[in-house]
């Protein structure tokens, strides 16, 4: 029975990640957003609030953990700039022959350059004060981490680049009929992206639970769950979206959708934990920050010097999720 609710959680979500990009495409068009801002800020943020919400409820919630908020909060950066990056990349390289530019990247370079900027500032922030600094110094980091994002946001809408061409365009999803040609109505695309965010959010959370009966009977730990369950299965499958975009060869918008939540998860949840909490990274949580900085260079250097989608990048990604798999099994 596990089986088959993991199966229709993971179908639910691929339903509901075929609405929302395409109607989030739409949003962006008709909002005259530049393609950077549409991934890096609408698909993001879009994405990245239930893992948010796993942090907060771990806070203020009846069964309080602090040892789950700070494993929720820094694991879902650390599965983005690793797995994430990896299966994204693995994509693009795959699906070379269909994409026009190949393993060549085609992205909106400042967007991409500020989204890294952003991410290993404020990441590499969080390991330097996750070993007894004082709260005098961790109240105004976290007040910073917070108002950043927001700065981030104003920067990202007036640098978003160019528009997404009205023909790259799918036809929006819930058009029926001869509409389907028509450019749709604003109100229309919202909807669609509600009910597409919805199902990636109830698919979801349906994952998390038939992954925590798993976990229970395996007597797994919760730093463990924390770190790697449940961002694996609240972040992971909403990033299907850049499955589809890199696919298409939007390679804006599909890095946009990764490094954009990146940016998010590495500012307001950090800050959160920064300021409502004691903010000590025992040795796993440490090690997985460390290890999304390390994928956050890599990024760096495949993506902005290498200016492509290569195999050995890929496999570096993937390899430093394998490491810290390996690290919180021994």
């Amino acid at each position: 029975m596990e089986i088959f609710l993991l199966a229709l959680s993971f179908a639910v979500i691929l339903a509901g990640a075929l609405l929302f990009t395409n109607s989030i495409e739409w949003i962006g068009h008709k909002l005259n957003l530049g393609e950077g801002a549409v991934g890096s800020l609408l698909a993001a943020v879009g994405t990245a609030l239930p893992e948010t919400l796993i942090a907060i409820v771990a806070l203020v919630g009846a069964t309080r953990s602090e040892e789950v908020a700070i494993g929720a909060i820094v694991g879902a950066p650390f599965l983005l700039a690793t797995l994430a990056m990896g299966l994204v990349g693995l994509t693009a390289y795959g699906y070379r022959r269909r994409r026009a530019q190949g393993i060549r990247l085609r992205a909106h370079v400042p967007t991409l350059d500020r989204d890294l900027a952003f991410f290993m500032v404020f990441f590499g922030l969080a390991l330097a004060l996750g070993f007894g600094a004082p709260e005098s110094i961790r109240a105004p980091a976290g007040i910073v981490g917070v108002l950043s994002y927001f700065a981030y946001v104003i920067f990202t809408v007036r640098g978003a680049g160019p528009l997404q061409p009205h023909e790259t365009l799918n036809p929006l999803i819930m058009m029926r009929g001869d509409d389907r040609a028509a450019e749709p109505p604003l109100w229309l695309a919202i909807i669609q992206c509600l009910v597409g965010l919805g199902a990636m959010v109830g698919g979801a959370h349906l994952f998390v639970e038939e992954l925590l009966h798993v976990a229970e009977d395996l007597g797994v730990e919760a730093i463990v769950l924390s770190l790697i369950l449940a961002p694996l299965a609240t972040e992971l499958p909403e990033k299907v979206n850049s499955f589809f975009w890199v696919r298409e060869g939007k390679d804006a918008l599909a890095l946009g959708n990764i490094t954009g939540a990146m940016v998010f998860q590495s500012t307001i949840p950090v800050g959160i934990g920064l300021l409502f909490t004691d903010w000590e990274l025992s040795g796993n949580a440490a090690v997985s920050v460390a290890l999304g900085l390390a994928g956050g260079l890599l990024a760096y250097w495949a993506l902005r010097l290498r200016d492509r989608f290569e195999l050995a990048p890929v496999i570096g990604w993937l390899a430093l999720y394998a490491a810290f798999i390996v690290v919180v099994s021994v």
